[in-house]
């Protein structure tokens, strides 16, 4: 299972990929990091908070479409907020599906 840290690095490392698949651990981790720098950012002064939110916008949009792979689902369906949600709350395909091989457990 994915730990806190080790989904902000994935989400770092990759930023701009949007094939393959992430895991549920991987999408809420870097869920909750994304609101916890953007309210630190906030607090500090609101120009940092929106840099923060503009350094984690593709990241996200990455996770996020690799999230609705893992689901079997195309990745626009992140701009659809109910459904997008449903599907991000769902265990991914435990095989293979269209976008690959099951995200790897990453503890490390």
């Amino acid at each position: 299972m994915m730990n806190f840290q080790t989904a902000i690095r994935a989400g770092f490392q990759n930023f701009a990929n949007f094939r393959g698949r992430a895991s549920r651990a991987e999408y809420w981790w870097w869920a909750l990091f994304t609101v916890i720098l953007g309210l630190v950012g906030s607090s500090i002064h609101s120009s940092v908070g929106s840099l923060a939110q503009l350094v984690t916008l593709l990241p996200s949009i990455a996770v996020a479409v690799r999230r609705m792979h893992d689901t079997d689902h195309a990745g626009w369906w992140i701009f659809a907020p109910i459904i997008n949600l449903v599907f991000a709350l769902r265990s991914g395909d435990s095989g293979e599906n269209r976008f690959g091989p099951p995200p790897p457990p990453r503890t490390s």
